[in-house]
């Protein structure tokens, strides 16, 4: 009905920022209104110059702002619960008492960063695979890796320590919003997230306090941590029209709120393919993951909601390899003194693919290396004449990212552990068709596609059913 509550989710993702309004019907929950903003956040590192990958808080912000003011106010006056995901592994710094002052912005209150560092994201390559040799091994399941928030930490630690000495609070984007909205006095971090930070144990729900305090590293950075669905508080102020009181959802992790979204059956193997690329299965119910991790493995295991977990294989290379290539043919472009628009190209090049069903040419497309295996970046093989068009090179490239992950979580697997469909996610997937036809090339099973705001869906679908 007209008076129905609304549930908002939120994802802060590396390059937007997503809205989604669900309302309950007789047959669950539907997307009222969804809005997306690009944040345009990137920005350079001065401690970490060219290997560091940060973004602009206050941008990151403002896109937020712009995408709940284009929502419409009657629903959002009627907002009970708010859940909010964003990019895993990152990290930001904050004063608690300054990390924001709230404004009047038109009819409604929202809040401004103040006292807040850029965030360092998952994607940073500061940490170099010697530094991180050189940490204390943590006692975790998942390996650590450059671009997880302790890591970040312990290099700040090392090459930067006055940096750290200007902020007494930490956490991902997501736990920053999380903490301003409800005045947190110490930051709150689901399990998903610390899982994502390295040193943390899932199986204790604990971090690794005494192997962090051995090496000196600030303890007090470190948020508290609650199971994934729990209320981290109410908001402090009426923002974009939303209640002044109401309940917002502990932070959670964009990856596993995209799997929420969409997956229905255990059976179920999701596709995600965004800047980054995830495929993943849900592991049966009481699994548990091995004490130590195989730094050579492509399987990481991921916290997921009610203590299931899901084995993943997270790819560093995605909808990031093509829109690298993209700038690459537009820097080209402009040597040669012409100027075409970057989305006129990736228009151009995936028209040029569809024209070509197939390509000799083999692409490995890892040139943002892979965590359990830093150091193999892409090459291209089988370079023969008839196979360096714009549409053999970009039907090779988008095959390219398809098989990596493959090779990460093989078919047969999937089908060992009973898979039936592949659910498919992400925004270069469904902008990108030559990218769906080599998944439904390579992969032995149907494929079902999914929506562009799944992350934001999924964060409040997680609220919805808590209500």
């Amino acid at each position: 009905g007209s008076e129905a509550s609304c549930v908002l989710g939120i994802d802060l993702g590396t390059t937007s920022v997503k809205a989604a309004l669900l309302v309950g019907t007789g047959r669950g929950h539907v997307v009222a209104a969804s809005c997306s903003r690009e944040t345009q956040a990137h920005t350079s590192s001065l401690e970490a110059g060219p290997q560091g990958m940060e973004q602009n808080v206050q941008r990151i912000i403002t896109a937020l702002n712009e995408c709940l003011a284009a929502l419409p106010q009657q629903q959002l006056q009627r907002v009970s619960h708010i859940g909010i995901s964003g990019q895993m592994h990152g990290i930001v710094f904050w004063k608690r008492d300054q990390g924001c002052r709230w404004t009047e912005c038109g009819t409604s209150p929202t809040f401004e960063p103040e006292e807040v560092s850029h965030l360092v994201t998952w994607q940073d390559g500061r940490c170099s695979p010697a530094f991180l040799a050189s940490l204390p091994p943590p006692q975790s399941h998942i390996s650590l890796a450059t671009g997880f928030g302790c890591a970040t930490v312990y290099w700040y630690l090392k090459n930067s320590p006055d940096f750290l000495k200007c902020y007494d609070a930490a956490g991902t984007i997501h736990d920053y919003v999380v903490a301003m909205l409800c005045d947190l006095k110490k930051p709150l971090m689901s399990i998903q997230n610390a899982a994502s930070w390295g040193y943390f144990n899932a199986k204790t729900k604990s971090w690794n306090t005494d192997v962090l305090k051995k090496s000196g590293f600030p303890l007090h950075l470190l948020p508290e941590v609650g199971d994934p669905g729990s209320i981290a508080g109410r908001t402090i102020c009426a923002w974009h029209g939303i209640p002044k009181g109401t309940e917002v959802g502990i932070a959670l992790g964009d990856f596993q709120c995209s799997v929420y979204s969409c997956l229905t059956e255990r059976t179920d193997a999701v596709l995600n393919i965004s800047t980054s690329a995830q495929l993943t299965i849900l592991m049966p119910p009481g699994f548990q993951p091995p004490e130590t991790p195989d730094p050579s493995s492509a399987v990481t295991y991921f916290p997921y909601f009610n203590g299931d977990y899901l084995a993943v294989a997270a790819s560093l290379n995605g909808g990031n390899v093509l829109a690298t290539f993209v700038d690459m043919v537009s820097q080209w472009m402009e040597e040669l003194g012409l100027q075409v628009q970057d989305s006129a190209i990736y228009a151009k090049i995936i028209k040029a693919a569809l024209a070509q069903d197939d390509s000799k040419l083999s692409i490995r497309p890892t040139i943002f290396g892979e965590r359990h295996v830093p150091e193999q970046l892409g090459s291209v093989t089988s370079i023969a004449v008839s196979e360096l068009s714009l549409g053999h090179v970009t039907r090779a490239l988008c095959r390219g990212v398809v098989e990596n992950l493959c090779s990460m979580l093989p078919v047969q697997r999937l089908m060992e552990t009973g898979v039936s469909r592949i659910l498919g996610s992400g925004s270069a997937l469904a902008r990108n068709e030559v990218l769906r036809q080599e998944v439904e090339r390579i992969f032995p099973f149907p494929v079902v596609y999914g929506k562009d705001v799944d992350a934001a869906v999924g964060a409040a679908m997680v609220m919805f059913h808590r209500k």
